[in-house]
């Protein structure tokens, strides 16, 4: 059982005292940030029905996760949710600012929900997500600041803020540098399987936000496990595998709970204790040459989104070729340097590794369930 079907199943019991919010809840509007309101005629106080409607003419290819197609139809039917009023819907990116940004909020009634959205398929969403790995705040953090302060100016009422992936790690952001004034009105924050920060981040917040937070990542979890986190941290079970888990609809939901997972699998130990050693090894500003000379190739093709360029790549291999000549010398080594780098973290890792556990995780991390 997954979202869609707790929404099928239990879709019908609205919300009260005796059927409140729960982190089920809390997944789902993280996820309807996702939802495609920019190809629609979005209207302010639109609910869930009407853009439900609106949305049954869009094709496959306006939606950033085919599944999200039938959340949004789901979602639609729902007594619990089809009333909901949606407002403040905000999109926007940029190439130059290396911003992919996104959010809306959800009216509940006395409360409401901030939902910020995760990293879609562009080059540019993901090349904001790979400068977390030397910037110490990103545009979509920023923006994420500026949006729950407006959104908290405009309405009265305790809030909510969640994200899945990049927009849980907005989610924490925004709700750690928000105007002060509004701190008491924050009952919850939800950062489902998104990325942690550095030391800095969370010391420079307002820490009384942090028995608020609650990540979830699911065993495998690889993008959860990113840098630091200072809250509770919950584990759920997918019925996935490796980084196809990041899919919230492979966690598994069970009534009106996610279903809780004993720990993190080897895999997940594995990559994680990588990625760190390859983080304390490594240079702020050769990390910022490394992930800039990768997606200067990446730009160098006709292809906005990795669904573009899965679809185009062998013609695009001479393109980058190119670009990566005019990438500079010394740049190219460092770009070597750094891939020597994770290979030299990962043979470290290995070595502690034992046959069986190496075992569990390739098949772990490279083989999706089907």
């Amino acid at each position: 059982m997954n979202v869609n079907d707790y929404l099928i199943w239990r879709g019908d019991i609205p919300f009260s005292k005796n059927y409140p919010f729960n982190e089920v809840d809390g997944l789902i509007l993280a996820r309807a940030s996702y939802l495609p309101f920019d190809k629609i005629s979005f209207k302010e106080g639109d609910t869930f029905e009407i853009v439900s409607d609106k949305m049954k003419k869009l094709t496959d290819d306006d939606y950033k996760i085919i599944d999200d197609k039938d959340l949004i139809y789901n979602l639609g039917k729902s007594l619990r949710f089809k009333d909901l009023k949606l407002s403040d819907f905000v999109l926007n990116k940029s190439k130059e600012a290396e911003r992919q940004f996104g959010a809306i909020t959800i009216h509940l009634g006395k409360e409401i929900y901030v939902s910020y959205i995760g990293t879609d398929n562009s080059l540019v969403g993901w090349k904001e997500d790979f400068n977390l790995s030397f910037m110490k705040n990103v545009p979509a953090q920023i923006e994420g600041v500026k949006y729950l302060n407006d959104v908290l100016n405009k309405y009265k009422g305790k809030i909510r803020i969640g994200g899945h992936s990049k927009g849980g790690n907005v989610a924490i952001y925004s709700a750690l540098y928000v105007d002060k004034k509004y701190k008491n009105r924050i009952s919850n924050v939800y950062n489902f399987d998104g990325p942690g920060f550095y030391d800095s981040v969370i010391s420079g917040g307002d820490k009384s936000i942090l028995d608020k937070i609650v990540t979830y990542i699911p065993q495998d979890s690889v993008i959860g496990r990113l840098l630091k986190h200072s809250w509770k941290i919950t584990i759920v079970n997918s019925n996935n595998k490796g980084l196809y888990q990041h899919d919230i609809y492979s966690w598994e939901i069970l009534k009106d709970r996610i279903v809780l997972n004993d720990g993190v699998t080897e895999s997940s130990e594995f990559t994680n204790e990588a990625i760190n050693e390859w983080l304390l090894n490594t240079t702020p500003q050769n990390r910022k040459i490394f992930v800039d000379g990768v997606f200067e190739l990446l730009y160098s093709s006709d292809s906005e989104s990795f669904r573009e360029l899965s679809r185009t790549w062998t013609k695009e291999i001479p393109n980058m070729m190119n670009a990566y000549k005019d990438i500079s010398k010394d740049d190219r080594k460092i770009i070597s340097k750094m891939i020597g780098e994770f290979v030299k973290a990962s043979s470290n890792v290995l070595k502690k590794t034992s046959k069986k556990k190496l075992e569990e995780i390739k098949e772990n991390l490279f083989e999706k369930k089907e």
